[in-house]
């Protein structure tokens, strides 16, 4: 019977249709559309599929636990908000708003994007003086493909000092791998930043590269050496004077056991 209704002579328009969204996977998709005063109807459709239909002055009808809805009236007009719940990548459409008149109808489109790791193997690397690393941050099971980044103590790394390759796999969820080219001179904190437009702010992955100069390195070796020849002389010296200890011991006995005669048992002991 609704499809009779603009024969009534029934007028209302929507002031306001949806807007784009843009959501990660298992979070909540809203979507608002108003229409004027003396609405009698208003329907959802996703992908082209009714899921939610409103009648003044009944109410929302919901037939989804994944579709509801919140309703506010205000002087100017109406507006229904629907809510999808728990969203999933497959759930990226159309969201349309439809009163059931000739050319009264507004849409949107819901982007659902997933959410996923990154992370670097190692989360300390030494470097000796004048060495070229290669640093590699991996990103697994995002959607769509993240746009990556590095940043040093902060500021942002060039791009042309790093390479990024993208792959797609089997569950149409996206990989990335970037390889950072990297000579220090110092001590740095390295971030690698995985960005995709649902996040509130990027996922990051950091390491920590010690760099360890050769004079100081030397010094080191050097210092090693010095301690182990010391410890050395020590050791000798305790043995020595042990020997020392047991040797006085030994002539002490022997002069003793000769000042109390020279009797054949004796001499043989």
């Amino acid at each position: 019977i609704f499809f009779f209704l603009p024969g009534l002579g029934f007028c209302y328009s929507i002031i306001n249709g949806p807007a784009n969204a843009t959501v990660l996977a298992g979070s909540d998709a809203r979507f608002n559309c108003t229409v004027s005063v003396g609405w009698l109807i208003l329907i959802w459709l996703f992908n082209g599929n009714p899921v939610l239909t409103v009648i003044n002055p009944q109410g929302a009808i919901e037939t989804s636990d994944r579709f509801t809805s919140r309703n506010y009236t205000s002087s100017n007009g109406f507006t229904s908000e629907l809510i999808i719940h728990n969203t999933q990548l497959s759930d990226s459409g159309k969201i349309e708003c439809s009163t059931q008149q000739p050319n009264e109808s507004s849409f949107a489109f819901l982007s659902v994007q997933v959410n996923g790791s990154l992370f670097i193997k190692n989360s300390t690397l030494t470097v000796t003086e004048n060495k070229t690393v290669e640093i590699v941050c991996e990103a697994l099971e995002w959607a769509p493909a993240p746009d990556i980044a590095w940043m040093t103590n902060d500021s942002f790394i060039d791009k042309s000092r790093y390479v990024t390759q993208q792959s797609q796999g089997s569950n149409g969820l996206h990989n990335a791998l970037s390889i950072l080219t990297l000579t220090p001179v110092d001590t740095e904190i390295l971030t690698c930043l995985a960005d995709i437009e649902a996040l509130p702010n990027p996922q990051n992955a950091t390491v920590t590269v010690i760099f360890v100069n050769s004079t100081m390195e030397n010094d080191y070796t050097e210092d090693s050496r010095s301690t182990w020849v010391i410890v050395l002389a020590v050791v000798l010296s305790v043995v020595g004077i042990i020997l020392l200890i047991i040797i006085i011991a030994v002539v002490v006995r022997c002069c003793c056991l000769k000042k109390k005669g020279s009797t054949y048992q004796n001499e043989i002991r």
